[in-house]
């Protein structure tokens, strides 16, 4: 799957973090409702313009970012 056909950093849209193309709807948003117990059904229901495969995206999207985060170790001294 090719999130950036789904997911946008647009500077004028919610401060530049990643939305729903089209959307005002955060990927941290979609994200925090998955992990109170929302399921994909449930964000469709409550957004209806959005789609299963934008959800899908977004979480793509989020791992595709822990996967590149680059950790810098500290000598703790």
């Amino acid at each position: 799957m090719n999130y950036r056909e789904r997911i946008i950093s647009d500077h004028h849209v919610m401060l530049g973090k990643p939305v729903v193309k089209g959307t005002r709807l955060t990927v941290e948003l979609l994200l925090r409702k998955l992990s109170e117990g929302a399921t994909i059904d449930d964000l469709l229901t409550m957004y209806p313009n959005l789609q299963e495969a934008d959800v899908l995206a977004a979480l793509y999207y989020a791992s595709n970012v822990l996967a590149n985060e680059e950790v810098i170790m500290l000598n703790a001294a």
